[in-house]
């Protein structure tokens, strides 16, 4: 007679074989194993179109023909009153310019940064906003029933890999490098390029201290990025993660107990109110996350720019 901790074991390692959890979210989450459309290297470079890329794309097409298209509407207004999507860009935009960017640049370059910062809070909320809409399952559902694509077709690679490009780290590490180079360009343009240099070590300091305060404010300007892309990735990979978890709790223990009912019980009275309260938590982080980036980059870009403070 087989013991229930051993008959429990094996049923867990047959789930294991049967379900694998952990290739599921990592294939929820990670890149399209292969590229969408193939192009040749560039030098060392692998130019290729990723899901990621394309969804980069997408999302910066769709902001720039929504925003162009809702500001030619309200500039042909005669009354310039805006309405509909209009209010809601509007607000944005003071949003940003007033509780962002004013306080950290200052009144004097506030029209310099707050295009590019704004440019920065939209473009990244889009980002983190479209791996909450499930375009790209309800593609690859319509690309199998309606148009019965093989495996060899577009739409049919499309719906493999991560939906939310904010949460590979190199998409976020990009961003910050754009934030690291655009905190060089405050500094000299507010100061001039020699000078801006300088201001990393306060005058009076002997060799020695200048030395390593110099080093200090070198590791500072690195670590700074660094940060921007790890909060990014880490905030938007790990709710999708924690999504993925608990939905596959339904077949991890269908096939643990071999009981199809039960699963669809723990799917019905856990797993699934879990998964709409932290999407829920998920609407509120693409907000917050597209915020504190956009905070961040204009503190930084502020300390450039405002070296006495």
């Amino acid at each position: 007679m087989i013991e229930p901790a051993r008959l429990q074991e094996e049923l867990a390692g047959e789930a294991t074989e049967a379900f694998d959890a952990g290739e599921v979210m990592i294939g929820h989450i990670a890149n399209s194993p292969e590229p969408l459309i193939h192009l040749p290297d560039v030098l060392p470079f692998d130019i290729s179109i990723t899901k990621h890329v394309f969804m980069l794309w997408l999302v910066a097409a769709a902001v720039f023909f929504l925003v162009t298209f809702t500001v030619r509407r309200y500039l042909r207004q005669p009354q310039m009153v805006p309405s509909g999507f209009a209010n809601v860009l509007e607000y944005m935009v003071i949003w940003v310019r007033d509780s962002i960017v004013e306080p950290n640049v200052g009144k004097r370059w506030v029209r310099t940064w707050a295009p590019w910062l704004l440019t920065f809070f939209v473009f990244i909320l889009g980002a983190n906003a479209i791996g909450m809409i499930p375009i790209f399952e309800v593609t690859g559902l319509f690309n199998h029933y309606v148009l019965h694509g093989g495996e060899d077709a577009f739409l049919t690679h499309l719906g493999h890999g991560g939906a939310t490009a904010t949460a590979n780290f190199n998409v976020t590490a990009g961003l910050a490098t754009v934030t690291f180079f655009s905190i060089i360009a405050a500094g000299t343009l507010a100061h001039g390029f020699v000078q801006h240099w300088k201001h990393l070590a306060p005058g009076g300091l002997n060799f020695v201290l200048r030395f390593v305060v110099v080093l200090i404010e070198i590791m500072g300007m690195f670590v700074r990025p660094f940060a921007l892309t790890m909060r990014l990735a880490a905030n938007m990979t790990g709710g999708h993660l924690a999504i993925l978890a608990i939905l596959s709790m339904v077949f991890l223990f269908a096939e643990l107990f071999g009981s199809a009912l039960l699963g669809i019980a723990v799917g019905a009275f856990v797993s699934v109110p879990l998964a709409v309260g932290i999407s829920a938590l998920e609407l509120i982080v693409i907000l917050v996350q597209a915020y504190v980036f956009t905070l961040l980059s204009a503190v930084f870009i502020g300390m450039a720019i405002h070296v006495h403070h």
